[in-house]
């Protein structure tokens, strides 16, 4: 069970999305500094309680038109072995001490309880508030109540998203888990199939913000 600390992070999360989302290769209108505003997500546990894991939805008002991006971040204590690339900075906790955060696609825990959230054996939490189940958070998956784990995770960032081709090791065949980074409130069919035909064999869905206040949800990551 993650435990929500009411404390300091500084620079805070925020802070430091500001400086690197820019330089991703999916975020739109570059050129800029990001200014965000936090607009929602979701948390998963790490099993063994020693990686923190959110899913979380920020909204970047610096360009002409709004736009809401979906940043998984793990949280460690220590860095990440070969992940240098995948590091968008450290921050001091207040409770914690120093905590290294990742972009989250490419931290094996993360995307080891993304898929264990796809097959119905991960309890979505709430973003902010400690031991509290988040029901809004929905997923759905042919293969659900089947346990199997990942062998292998290759990780492809694009214009569109970020793509997981990992090998369960329950499978002779490889699945795409599509991570979404440009949040739409679309059904899922057509926020997939709109940039990538590949059939949609399950999804992650989750609500967030409009600027306006307005809730919304759609698709956070596909399985293709």
């Amino acid at each position: 069970m993650a435990v929500i600390h009411r404390t300091t992070l500084t620079p805070g999360k925020l802070e430091l999305l500001a400086s690197w989302l820019p330089a991703q290769s999916w975020y739109l209108d570059g050129g800029r500094e990001a200014r965000l505003t936090k607009a929602g997500g979701f948390r998963l546990d790490d099993p063994q309680g020693e990686v923190g894991i959110e899913f979380m939805a920020v909204t970047d008002e610096s360009g002409s038109e709004s736009i809401t991006y979906h940043v998984p971040l793990s949280y460690r204590g220590a860095p990440l072995p070969g992940a240098d690339h995948a590091l968008i900075g450290t921050s001091e906790h207040g409770v914690l001490g120093r905590r290294w955060i990742y972009d989250g696609t490419h931290d094996p825990v993360l995307v080891a309880q993304l898929f264990a959230l796809l097959l119905g054996e991960a309890e979505p939490q709430a973003q902010s508030v400690t031991d509290t189940p988040d029901p809004s958070v929905t997923a759905h998956f042919p293969e659900a109540g089947h346990a199997a784990s990942i062998s292998s995770v290759d990780v492809t960032d694009g214009p569109h998203g970020t793509d997981l081709r990992v090998q369960p090791s329950a499978s002779a065949g490889q699945l795409t888990i599509r991570v979404n980074r440009v949040l739409r409130p679309e059904r899922v069919e057509s926020a997939t199939h709109a940039t990538h035909p590949a059939p949609v064999l399950g999804h992650v869905t989750a609500d967030w913000l409009l600027p306006d206040g307005t809730k919304t949800r759609g698709p956070y990551a596909v399985v293709e």
